[in-house]
């Protein structure tokens, strides 16, 4: 939680996109890098993946921490859009190869202490460090800001990544075994072996699809300006949501325990709220769009810790990026459905992803070959 936290503790976060707009980029221009980075993320996230598993985890975790630190370097130095191209490029990669090794490092770990079944709680509390630490975070930005400008809340967000590298050089890591070397597999293969599983095509499906509702977060300033909050109170007014999400995630682990149809009910019920608050469109819908994140955080980190006992073999990283991209992907869906609906439009979009987690949740594991290794 502590390497979760630090990694989320960037001074930078809150400013990037006014750094590019201060330095002299349109509109247009900011939009090419932002889609430059997630198409970055996308191409790299599988292939990145299938390098921790071969490689290793710890070191594709360390790698991609010191690959987010040279990209702020880089923007530090010489900013302009050249630059900061590079440097998104570079974020990109290093996103990628901490994406899939993260989570896969940590359930293995746990796995390795007889605790697997602890995995909900722990990624859930650190789900909520990352909300939480938000806090700190933007009063960092505007301290260092006043202080050195720019380019020290850079410097200091290179050092924040460096330290988060450091922390992760003392995760435990297993050995690769002869067997883990047996059975690597060419990257395509690797990928069509966990779709070739039922249990892991529904776990993965599921994981992705729930995943991506997340990206309705990017509208939670856009709703509270709409219902007639004041510019300067939207940032307080959404830092409550997070915070409502941060409890939710912490329960993660509480709600592992329950059974899937109130883990389906809880869906439906975060669906309902977010109906409801666009229906209300008032500043204290803000309140029920709260109760909507707390939900969602819960239900998605029951979903990737399903998704994770489903997975058995060398594949691991591999296969915890397929979901990834497929998150990348499916919160395309919750875009066009906000440009169609706006809340309403997504909380629709929340239930008709309720029969897929359904099927994720509902799938066990048959007996036979292990779950995630391909054959053929």
């Amino acid at each position: 939680m502590g390497w979760a936290a630090l990694s989320e503790l960037v001074p930078l976060y809150p400013l990037y996109a006014l750094l590019f707009i201060d330095s002299g980029l349109s509109d247009a221009q900011l939009s090419g890098l932002l889609g430059l980075w997630s198409l970055t993320s996308v191409l790299a996230e599988v292939p990145a993946g299938v390098f921790a598993d071969r490689w290793s985890r710890r070191g594709a975790v360390v790698l991609g921490s010191v690959l987010q630190a040279v990209a702020f370097a880089v923007w530090t130095v010489a900013p302009g859009y050249a630059a900061f191209a590079t440097g998104f490029v570079i974020w990109g990669l290093g996103a990628a190869l901490v994406s899939g090794a993260s989570e896969a490092l940590v359930y293995d770990g746990l796995a390795a202490a007889d605790a697997a079944g602890a995995y909900a709680r722990v990624n859930g509390w650190m789900v909520s460090a990352e909300l939480l630490v938000q806090v700190p975070t933007a009063f960092a930005a505007s301290a260092l800001f006043a202080v050195g400008g720019y380019a020290l809340v850079g410097w200091v967000s290179a050092g924040v990544c460096l330290l988060a590298a450091a922390l992760a050089l003392g995760f435990p890591e297993a050995p690769r075994t002869p067997d883990d070397d047996r059975d690597a597999v060419p990257l395509r293969q690797a990928v069509r072996g966990a779709l070739r599983s039922p249990v892991l095509r529904w776990a993965v499906v599921a994981a992705a699809l729930v995943g991506g509702l997340d990206a309705v977060e990017e509208y939670f300033p856009l709703l509270a300006s709409d219902w007639g909050v004041s510019t300067s109170a939207v940032p307080i007014a959404v830092l409550c949501v997070a915070l409502a999400g941060a409890a939710g995630a912490a329960l993660g682990g509480r709600a592992a325990r329950l059974p899937s149809s109130w883990l389906l009910g809880l869906l439906v019920g975060a669906a309902a709220c977010l109906a409801g608050s666009g229906l209300w469109a008032r500043p204290p819908a803000l309140v029920i769009t709260a109760v909507f994140y707390g939900l969602y955080l819960a239900v998605l980190v029951v979903t990737e810790a399903r998704l994770q006992d489903r997975i058995t073999g060398p594949h691991r990283a591999t296969i915890t990026s397929v979901a990834t991209l497929g998150i990348e992907v499916s919160s395309l869906l919750v875009f066009a459905a906000w440009a169609v609906g706006g809340a309403l439009g997504a909380a629709l979009l929340v239930l008709a992803v309720v029969p897929v987690l359904r099927a994720g949740l509902r799938i066990t594991v048959p007996a036979g070959p292990a779950a995630g290794t391909p054959t053929g």
